[in-house]
């Protein structure tokens, strides 16, 4: 979809030293960073690039269907937009803006509870695929709370985040001082500390919206959430910013697509950076 930006980047490299340029310490960091060495950060990008093609030729190519489905739902592209926190940190819109590109661009968008202007006021922003992800902060009411508004507001699909009991040692931001403006505030991260399955059982006995769990990183963690019923399996690692020294999401995949054996939809990021790198999960 033509955009004055198609102008003026043709490549990402173009973006990241634009963002470089027009963002402090701080916020760099926080976006570029992971946790302690940033093991596993690297990890993700080189368990991606350690993949190979073996290419066919000779093959009528002349017609590409990039189309595809998630949740019932057609999409543009087997791709979405994963949930970020703090995005009102790099632009004044935060998760609006990017609820807007993925509406332009006809993928879903996962807006982050650690997001500003929240979910209201984002859903007001956009026409889009909406999916909505909750860092569990509270008790059963808090988490019903969500549930309710984001329904009413036009997200299908619910997230919860299952990777981070503990809020993670990012030295990076440790380093420049660099609080999240979220953080600021945060509440609650006890609840966060003491979820379990009991929490998911709940939630799937409770509520009839389609259920994400996001930070699945084992095969036996995806059939355990498969024995639950969740309707999807989210393979991450946070981008490598929450525990360190673990696999590559895409080390993990394979075994956790045999794991759910279809009874789930399986989705999964951690460094991925253009079409090819999709080819490769796919």
């Amino acid at each position: 979809m033509p955009s004055n930006l198609d102008e003026q980047f043709q490549t990402l490299h173009e973006i990241a030293r634009a963002a470089r340029r027009n963002l402090a310490d701080g916020p760099w960091d926080y976006m570029m960073g992971g946790t302690e060495t940033e093991t596993t950060l690297r990890r993700n990008r080189a368990a991606i690039d350690a993949i190979a093609f073996r290419p066919r030729v000779l093959r009528d190519t002349s017609k590409v269907d990039s189309t595809s489905t998630f949740m019932g739902r057609p999409v543009r592209l087997p791709v979405m937009l994963a949930p970020v926190g703090s995005v009102e940190s790099f632009t004044p819109g935060g998760g609006a803006t990017s609820a807007k590109a993925s509406g332009a661009f006809g993928v879903p968008h996962m807006l982050s509870s650690a997001c500003n202007p929240g979910l209201e006021a984002t859903a007001a922003a956009a026409d889009n695929y909406r999916v909505f992800q909750l860092y569990v902060r509270g008790d059963d009411a808090f988490v019903d709370d969500h549930v309710k508004r984001a329904r009413d507001n036009g997200y299908t699909i619910f997230c919860m985040t299952v990777d981070s009991a503990h809020y993670s040692r990012r030295e990076r931001d440790l380093d420049k001082r660099f609080v999240k403006p979220w953080r600021q505030a945060a509440r609650g991260m006890e609840w966060q500390a003491a979820l379990s399955w009991d929490q998911v059982k709940r939630f799937k006995d409770t509520h009839d919206i389609p259920l994400i769990l996001k930070g699945i990183a084992t095969a036996e963690d995806a059939a355990i959430a498969c024995d639950h019923g969740v309707d999807g399996v989210y393979v991450s690692n946070h981008g490598g910013r929450q525990l360190d020294h673990g696999l590559g999401s895409l080390e993990v995949l394979p075994e956790v697509v045999r794991a759910v054996s279809g009874r789930a939809v399986v989705m999964v990021d951690g460094g991925f950076l253009r079409g090819t790198d999709v080819v490769k999960a796919i």
